[in-house]
């Protein structure tokens, strides 16, 4: 139980690398807190999360794109549990196009959600962990972030930002004894990559050095790592969980 007595809250936390990592962090003591634009999925998740592991477990609705709902949402959780110790900004979006096609709205909304959404979430929560002297914050970026992809201009452009966001955030708060650290995770299977033609799905895995796409709880291992206090000296760090897919 490394992580009692923490709150947690994960944003996209209904689905996906999401809820394992809601998951991960209530097996080892934390209450939780899922947002997520649906809260019919954020309710499922959470009720599955309290089942599992017998901790509080609040669900939350919020857009992060928008600010108002960000702070709200932060604020909700410190009401409703009495603090925010760890924020794993995990929401993301995806709207792909090659460049030339790519429409201004597909780039606004990605960046909106993936980047603005992950500053809208940070600022909110910091405001707390900078009183309470003690925060953990861990950004999921995207190998899409270090090695660019095509047809994802929006998608790596809005993924380098956050670490580049994480680095700042990690400079910025390091004496307030708050960490900030971001996981770029490779090619997970996810209900999105379990939908592909098992000829492309062959193609992804035979980029991987270890052959094999990572599983969700490979993401919430290396995130429960980065906020345990076994990485408490650890901040301004980009942990890629890909297999070797980029080295």
């Amino acid at each position: 139980m490394i992580l009692k007595d923490k709150i947690a809250v994960v944003t996209g936390g209904g689905q996906g690398i999401g809820l394992a990592i809601a998951r991960k962090l209530a097996a080892q003591g934390a209450d939780i807190v899922i947002a997520d634009v649906n809260l019919e999925s954020a309710e499922e998740g959470a009720a599955s999360v309290a089942s599992e592991s017998g901790r509080k477990t609040v669900a939350l609705k919020a857009n992060i794109a928008s600010a108002a709902e960000a702070d709200g949402m932060i604020a909700a959780a410190v009401e409703r549990l009495g603090a925010v110790h760890i924020l794993v900004n995990n929401a993301g979006i995806t709207k792909d196009a090659l460049l030339l096609r790519m429409k201004e709205e597909e780039w606004d909304a990605v960046l909106n959600v993936n980047l603005k959404g992950v500053f809208n979430c940070t600022k909110a929560a910091v405001k707390y962990m900078s009183k309470q002297r003690f925060g953990r914050i861990v950004n999921i970026s995207s190998i899409v972030g270090e090695i660019g992809n095509a047809g994802q201009a929006n998608y790596a452009a809005s993924k380098a930002g956050v670490i580049g966001f994480t680095k700042t955030v990690a400079r910025e708060l390091a004496k307030r004894n708050v960490t900030c650290n971001a996981v770029a995770p490779g090619f997970i299977e996810t209900a999105m990559t379990r939908a592909l033609p098992e000829k492309v799905r062959e193609e992804l895995a035979g980029q991987i050095p270890m052959g094999e796409l990572g599983t969700p709880d490979d993401v919430a291992e290396s995130v429960l790592f980065l906020v345990s206090d076994a990485a408490k000296y650890i901040t301004g760090q980009v942990l890629a969980v890909n297999g070797g897919m980029d080295m």
